[in-house]
């Protein structure tokens, strides 16, 4: 494949991929519902996101042929586990993307009410088909532009409420002042409020792994991948935590409302009238982000899943243009996305929600196995092998098992809501099924 991604490239990828409507539209819930310690669950889901991909990191410096992460699991875990994880990936970027086709035409509302959802939707699709298909380089420097502006908008808020508690605002609440962190108590609804954030916090971290699906394509891996893995973790853990003090410093908590976007909130208390446009803005560029990350990754899971495929569809989707781009498996996964206009028509709201519920939370089975397979991985290295490794994983192994805890815990987390319990149930549902559908395949081969 071609080796057209840069440093630049690759960190902004990872980090955009992790920045989107979670933080600009769904922080207001996280913070009515845990408060300042909502501060304290993105460092500890920080963390342990960091020891998975320096996990991640290792495996991929073992093999940096390796298409994508699929290939370590598959060869530690075994084939089974490795097709389950990657039709399991593959599905939850498509399914992740047909949501994010949809809401880019709802923002796109915003402008122009009469403008039909799937006239935006069709648009995006086809303009980043287009630059997927030209180079990687094509596809990392649009994803490096996408990426700057949701990162400029974090910024910016950051800056104001630094200047803001410097000069002690008057807010329409009160005064922007660091007193306002602890303006009640930093765990206002205990520790089950608490507790119950780190659902929001772990998905708000969906695409870190993206770097996983990048090492073939990356000039000089054993250079950048290493350096990308140890800053994007630690600036991901920067801009959330720094937002979220900005807020929260700005406004007290209590006053940031549940059901809109803490950003807009602020801004239009600060007498800034275009907030509402501005962050609409931010928001339709982190859908196209994040549509574009799904062409990409999907479309280099579809190549190496069908790499070995003997039927005559498997065989076109497993090849490379002349470019080195898996350019059959990027379009047909555009199409699977593009499908999201139709379904938006046939299928209810509510099964589409629970659907994309589901695919989110398949996201903690595929972070697990990366743990495990790196584990599995260390275990079967001797003393001289492991002593020559040049990106160690800290802590081994207690930083794998930190993170695998970590996982179980957040799965116990997702018992105590109906709509996440709904959703754990269907993945669990989905993984089985498809474990039981490649047993039955390979025992009838």
């Amino acid at each position: 494949m071609n080796r057209g991604l840069k440093s630049r490239h690759v960190q902004l990828i990872a980090l955009g991929g992790t920045i989107g409507t979670g933080l600009f539209l769904g922080a207001g819930k996280s913070i009515h519902l845990a408060g300042p310690s909502l501060i304290l669950a993105y460092l500890i889901a920080g963390i342990a996101c960091f020891f998975l991909m320096r996990a991640l990191g290792e495996l991929l410096l073992s093999n940096t042929r390796s298409v994508s992460f699929i290939d370590f699991i598959e060869k530690y875990l075994g084939p089974k586990t490795g097709f389950v994880a990657g039709w399991t990936y593959l599905v939850c970027w498509i399914t992740i993307a047909m949501a994010e086709v949809t809401a880019a035409g709802l923002y796109m509302q915003f402008w122009y009410p009469k403008l039909p959802i799937w006239v935006t939707g069709l648009f995006l699709l086809v303009i980043l088909f287009l630059m997927n298909s030209i180079t990687v380089s094509a596809f990392g420097e649009t994803e490096f532009w996408f990426a700057i502006i949701k990162v400029v908008a974090i910024l910016l808020l950051i800056l104001t409420g630094v200047v803001l508690v410097a000069i002690h605002y008057k807010t329409p609440v009160g005064y922007a002042s660091v007193s306002n962190l602890t303006n009640g108590s930093f765990f206002p609804h205990g520790l089950s409020g608490f507790f119950l954030s780190f659902q929001m916090v772990v998905f708000s971290f969906v695409g870190i792994e993206m770097i996983g699906m990048t090492a073939s394509e990356t000039k000089d891996p054993e250079k950048i991948i290493p350096k990308c893995i140890n800053d994007v973790p630690v600036r991901i853990i920067l801009f959330y935590v720094g937002s979220l003090l900005a807020l929260m410093c700005i406004f007290p908590w209590q006053y940031i409302s549940p059901s809109s976007s803490p950003f807009v909130q602020v801004f239009q208390g600060l007498g800034i009238r275009p907030a509402a446009a501005i962050i609409n803005f931010v928001v339709l560029t982190a859908a196209a982000s994040s549509c574009n990350s799904a062409i990409f990754t999907t479309g280099r899971m579809l190549y190496s899943l069908t790499q070995k495929s003997e039927n005559k569809l498997g065989k076109k989707l497993g090849k490379l243009s002349h470019r080195g781009l898996p350019t059959n498996a990027i379009f047909f996964s555009t199409v699977m996305i593009g499908l999201s206009v139709i379904l938006d028509i046939i299928v209810p709201s509510g099964v589409f929600e629970f659907i994309s519920s589901v695919a989110t939370t398949c996201f903690l089975f595929i972070w697990s196995l990366i743990v495990v397979a790196h584990y599995r991985y260390r275990k079967q290295l001797s003393s001289k092998a492991t002593s020559k490794l040049t990106f160690k994983m800290p802590l081994f192994p207690f930083s794998d098992f930190f993170t695998i805890f970590f996982m179980i815990f957040v799965a116990i987390v997702l018992l105590f809501q109906t709509q996440t319990l709904i959703a754990l149930i269907g993945s669990v549902v989905w993984l089985i099924g498809l474990y039981l559908f490649e047993t039955y395949r390979t025992r009838a081969a």
